[in-house]
């Protein structure tokens, strides 16, 4: 198995567990020092992560340029950003709707990385790409549409906008990501992700814990009381952030965002065998089209 594609595996169940745990804070904290709380005890287990792959593997740190860090800058940014727009979304009454365009995320990045990037994929590449998304939106939104009519009202929704640009900012976060880790002189593309993971959690901590510290500072010490829930979150953001980024370091972004569609396999197994919810036909449908489009990815690759 290349190791793209088991750090993207590995990165849905990382990313669907962190949610799940992230749940437990929703109560004690506001949007904002819950998306702080992510970055601010993930930054420990990051520079973890490298000294812990420098004392198996070796190697040296690369130097970073001023390009570089403008790409972390970006990548950090648009994170943020992205997040930000996907709460929009919710505010909308649009959960379903807001999450399933944010999840046309792969697509978005394949087409703005073959104007842009130049990058090309094989036909059976993109239909995979296509059918993966075309899974996560079926069983974001069966049984909430009905009909083409439908899914076009659903589109023009305030939810659905900011969706599409939550899937826009997460598209461009990950083609700056993997921009970052290609501009460093490492040999080693694992290492340079590690590297890339630690100097954008530290950015996004200062960039968001500052807008925090100006606009909520009644919020600060909740993010210390709540620590040991934190720590439990930070550590999982930052092991899923490890596997994206190791992801983006070897293989193009569109294709990793579409393996990586299988998060909502996971999601449905643990709603499945952790809390006894009975999956619906719909389920299993939008489930067995998201492995087909990620089995296309992967035989097209």
């Amino acid at each position: 198995m290349p190791i793209w594609v088991g750090a993207t595996l590995l990165a849905g169940l990382f990313q669907c567990w962190r949610t799940a745990l992230q749940q437990k804070l929703r109560g004690q904290l506001s949007v904002n020092a819950a998306a702080v709380v992510r970055y601010l005890y993930g930054v420990p287990f990051g520079v973890a992560f490298v000294l812990l792959y420098l004392g198996i593997f070796g190697g040296s740190l690369s130097s970073p340029s001023w390009l570089y860090l403008f790409y972390c800058v970006l990548g950090g940014f648009g994170q943020i950003i992205g997040t930000n727009l996907l709460i929009m979304s919710f505010g909308h009454r649009g959960f379903a709707v807001g999450t399933a365009y944010s999840k046309t995320e792969a697509v978005q990045a394949a087409f703005i990385a073959l104007i842009f990037l130049g990058e090309s994929f094989a036909p059976l590449a993109w239909l995979g790409i296509a059918v993966s998304v075309g899974g996560t939106l079926y069983l974001s939104l069966a049984g909430r549409v009905t009909s083409l009519r439908e899914i076009l009202a659903a589109t023009m929704q305030p939810s659905a906008i900011y969706g599409l640009g939550a899937g826009l900012a997460f598209a461009l976060c990950a083609l700056a990501i993997r921009a970052a880790t290609m501009t460093l002189d490492g040999p080693d593309a694992t290492l340079r992700a590690l590297e890339t993971l630690v100097v954008i959690n530290t950015l996004q901590t200062l960039m968001q814990g500052g807008w925090l510290v100006a606009t909520e500072p009644s919020s600060i010490p909740a993010l210390f009381r709540t620590w040991r829930s934190s720590v439990q979150v930070g550590a999982l953001s930052a092991s899923g952030s490890a596997c994206w980024f190791t992801g983006f370091a070897y293989a193009p972004v569109a294709l990793v965002r579409a393996v990586g569609q299988v998060e909502i396999l996971f999601t449905l197994l643990f709603s499945r065998f952790f809390l006894k919810e009975r999956m619906k036909r719909t389920d299993i449908i939008g489930a067995l089209t998201v492995v087909a489009g990620v089995v296309l990815v992967l035989l097209g690759r």
